[in-house]
């Protein structure tokens, strides 16, 4: 069964950073410090996404082969991952 994953980040360029936090609603009376996990600094390969090794944020690259792709059908990528290996 293919799960979605639990958030999916559209962005323009192919390095990209996640803190678990950064998205989170802010404001005067709301302190994110306890959220999130360690600044990660991820690379966007050739199959157009990568997921956050934390969170399994997805960060897809707009106009890449992932973007308007189902997510649920690929197969997770952290870092360094290959998923034509799995």
């Amino acid at each position: 069964m293919s799960t979605l994953p639990p958030e999916t980040i559209k962005t323009a360029t192919r390095r990209v950073s996640c803190d678990g936090a950064t998205a989170i609603r802010g404001g005067s009376d709301y302190r994110p410090a306890a959220l999130g996990h360690p600044k990660v600094y991820l690379e966007i390969d050739e199959h157009g996404y990568v997921d956050c090794g934390y969170c399994d944020r997805r960060f897809v690259l707009e106009g890449g082969p992932a973007d308007g792709a189902d997510q649920s059908q690929l197969t997770d990528i952290a870092n360094g991952s290959d998923p034509g290996h799995r």
